[in-house]
């Protein structure tokens, strides 16, 4: 998961070419406010937050879309987004890595991951959402969302890309520390809530709450889909009305996470919400990958104690 306050959208990079990292995993995210500054040739019209439905964030089809960019759209996306680097830290366009190679996780889960020399951030991006039937764009849109890694790359943004194992409540677990492990273990945790969705946060009427605060209170959501458990599940906190008032500051009790989640999608990639074949296909069809439509759950092999969740 991944649990942070987001503020305004932007952060800073890692050190030269040839930094290779590890990686991290789940936590919640309570993100502040969110002000990237993607270039002119990336930027989209953003919506007034009033159009902003918690219980429908993404819709399946575009989260899991794992054909929605090609390695090449990937890396001209990069290279497109106005980056501020700090001095010894790379933009993503010109990150590398070497990458470790990822077991297969089952039937409907991440594929092999074959590690390999000095891949690029754009490459990695691909065949992460290749194996693990997520879309890139969400795992960009996560990037962003987490470390505003696109837009102002940090060296500890890259070794917490996806906010995975850093709990609002405690320190990250260096264990998945690194680019490449954090993209794999978000996407491995996506796909890890869509086999598996009986969680706290699934599609009926749930309790979410405003802040990790306690007395910042909750309100019901009627979760529509998979991808948005998915988000609140990973980031369990919606935005409260003083949040969607003011977007860029919010106040004491505000948590940003999925409500830039959204922005940047919508500032990026257009409305999050849309389908390409609407009315046409069951809704199981959309996780990509192929799950079948059953009531009945879907059976994978059991993971190591250190990534269930």
């Amino acid at each position: 998961m991944s649990i942070r306050f987001l503020a305004p959208i932007a952060l800073a990079p890692i050190a030269a070419a040839a930094l290779l990292l590890a990686g991290c995993a789940p936590s919640a995210t309570t993100s502040a406010p969110s002000t990237q500054e993607p270039s002119a040739a990336t930027e989209s019209a953003e919506p007034p937050t009033s159009g902003f439905d918690p219980g429908f964030i993404v819709s399946d089809d575009s989260f899991y879309d794992r054909s929605a960019m090609s390695e090449s759209e990937i890396q001209s996306f990069f290279e497109g987004v106005s980056c501020r680097a700090d001095a010894e830290v790379v933009c993503l366009a010109d990150y590398r890595e070497t990458t470790e190679t990822q077991p297969e996780a089952g039937p409907g889960h991440c594929a092999e991951y074959r590690g390999a020399p000095r891949e690029r951030a754009s490459r990695i991006v691909h065949r992460v959402a290749e194996v693990c039937g997520v879309s890139p764009r969400t795992l960009i849109v996560l990037l962003q969302k987490e470390q505003s890694l696109l837009t102002r790359p940090t060296e500890r943004g890259y070794l917490r890309a996806t906010g995975y194992g850093c709990p609002d409540t405690a320190d990250c677990d260096e264990d998945y520390f690194g680019f490449f492990n954090q993209v794999y273990h978000a996407a491995w945790q996506f796909r890890q809530y869509s086999e598996l969705p009986d969680r706290a946060y699934q599609i009926g009427t749930v309790n979410v709450a405003f802040n990790p605060d306690p007395a910042c209170g909750a309100q019901p959501v009627a979760i529509r889909n998979q991808a948005t458990a998915n988000l609140y599940n990973y980031t369990p906190y919606q935005p409260s009305p003083a949040t969607l008032a003011d977007p860029d500051t919010g106040d004491g009790c505000s948590a940003f996470g999925n409500l830039n989640f959204w922005r940047i999608w919508h500032r990026w990639f257009g409305d999050p919400t849309t389908e390409r074949y609407p009315g046409f296909l069951p809704p199981c069809t959309r996780l990509i990958g192929g799950d079948p439509c059953t009531d009945a759950p879907v059976a994978i092999p059991t993971v190591p104690a250190k990534l269930a969740g």
